[in-house]
């Protein structure tokens, strides 16, 4: 098998907001023990070792790999799926309908912008044969987007939102992210499209001036801030600001307060594409305080804290160490008072793909946020469609289990079916709202295509690709 034709889960990858890890040495013997299985099972089944590769077979095995070099007890699969579909389907299956609260797409007429530019340095790091002549934007345009999350995954209900940069300079402006909703709700059913209007607070009054207009007009599901991005401030000179300070963060959540919806999405972690490179306004030390100071509004945290680290993993959280990662997050709503019944959910956004290739990491982070912040407070997140289809991180996250020496050394729950129904599902459409019918029409979609995607895919590209 060549080097080019491997699993989706066990490429190196990254986006706009974090460089690529090297590969560990036990991704290197995961990828070569699934070269010799897919090698051995694709012929035996009649099919292509790509076609394997990609169906969830392919998923299965490359997850036994992964599970194998990491000295097991991670990804509860047994041989079988890796070569009969029902006993693959039946691993990596769930009940409630799928939903993606942080999903992504560009408007190539937008592509001179320069919030084009790390999305452009990304696409070559994912596939540098691929995109080594140039990217093609139309790839990662709105009708891929549909036909990636909606015609390729079980994804039911998807949030769309965007990367930072204002309406000038950013590849996708508010008023296209409310138009893919409407669209798609002409062809579905209304509500299986969730916006995000996107504010950035920090780059001068405007913004929070525009915020009723854009209320009315865009109905978002949340407001969307990038703490990270913009010109230093007084509370943090190094660029970006903080939620809990008083010139820009408390400002934006009265306005918040006063106009609802009462949901603020937050970047945090993944500080930034330059490796070792500290972004302070990404930490998430801020979001204890401010929600302890709004308890009224829902804090939804993008990435949950997470950095990736080339030289180490997330372990367990000690209450005395230096708190790095996903620590910051749990010691911030714990030194503010909020648990597992308070208004902090961690999203899993982009730190869940790159987590199920450093298993031990991954444990450790979901058993810390199940701690903190207990199973209702976290959300099904992917970064689509940076990565593809969102079904093998689906899948993977389905088949992915605490292990029971990690419950019993270090006091983490269990990942049951039950919790991952609630993060996959239920928590997000409690905290977004979603309607009973929402839900009726997305749980008949459950592994099938929706029959509206092809439509919707040729007038979202039609209407969104203009540059407006």
């Amino acid at each position: 098998m060549s080097a080019e034709v491997t699993s989706p889960l066990l490429a190196a990858r990254s986006t706009d907001e974090y460089a690529p890890l090297p590969a560990s040495p036990a991704v290197r013997e995961a990828s070569a023990r699934l070269a010799e299985k897919v090698a051995t099972i694709a012929p035996k089944l009649g099919l292509a070792q790509t076609d394997h590769l990609f169906d969830r077979r392919g998923t299965a095995a490359a997850l036994r790999a992964l599970d194998a070099a990491h000295g097991g007890g991670y990804f509860a699969l047994d041989e079988a799926t890796e070569t009969d579909e029902g006993a693959a389907a039946a691993a990596f299956s769930g009940h409630a309908p799928v939903v993606d609260v942080q999903t992504h797409f560009v408007d190539p007429a937008r592509w001179d912008r320069p919030s084009a530019a790390p999305l452009t340095s990304f696409l070559r790091m994912v596939d540098e044969g691929r995109w080594g002549g140039g990217v093609d934007p139309h790839l990662i345009d709105a009708a891929e987007w549909a036909a990636l999350v909606f015609g390729t995954s079980e994804t039911a209900v998807a949030l769309l939102t965007s990367t930072p940069g204002s309406a000038e300079d950013n590849v996708l402006t508010n008023p296209q992210i409310a138009a893919a909703r409407d669209i798609v709700a002409r062809y579905g059913t209304s509500g299986r499209v969730l916006t995000h209007t996107i504010v950035h607070p920090n780059l001068g009054p405007s913004e929070l001036d525009q915020m009723p207009e854009w209320h009315a007009r865009l109905s978002p599901s949340g407001w969307k801030v990038y703490t990270p991005y913009g010109p230093p401030t007084a509370s943090s000179p190094t660029g970006g600001w903080f939620l809990d300070d008083e010139e820009i963060g408390m400002p934006f959540l009265e306005q918040v307060r006063a106009l609802g919806p009462k949901v603020v999405a937050t970047h945090k972690g993944l500080g930034g594409p330059i490796p070792n490179v500290s972004v302070p306004a990404a930490s998430p030390r801020d979001i204890g305080p401010a929600a302890a100071a709004f308890p009224d509004i829902d804090f939804v945290v993008y990435h949950s804290g997470y950095e990736r680290n080339p030289d180490g993993q997330e372990g367990h959280y000690e209450a005395t160490a230096h708190h790095d990662g996903v620590d910051r997050l749990v010691e911030s709503v714990h030194s503010a008072g909020i648990g597992a019944h308070g208004n902090v959910y961690a999203e899993l956004g982009s730190t869940w793909f790159l987590m199920l290739r450093r298993p031990a990491e991954a444990a450790h982070v979901l058993g810390k946020l199940l701690v903190a912040l207990g199973p209702d407070r976290i959300l099904w997140g992917t970064d689509s469609i940076w990565y593809g289809s969102p079904q093998p991180l689906i899948d993977a996250f389905r088949a992915f289990q605490i292990p029971e020496s990690f419950q019993e050394r270090f006091g983490y729950p269990a990942l049951s079916f039950e919790t991952k129904e609630k993060i996959l599902s239920h928590n997000a459409m409690r905290v977004y709202g979603v309607s009973g019918t929402a839900r009726s029409d997305a749980a008949r979609s459950i592994g099938a295509a929706p029959s509206w995607v092809g439509g919707a895919s040729v007038e979202l590209r039609r209407a969104l690709s203009t540059g407006a």
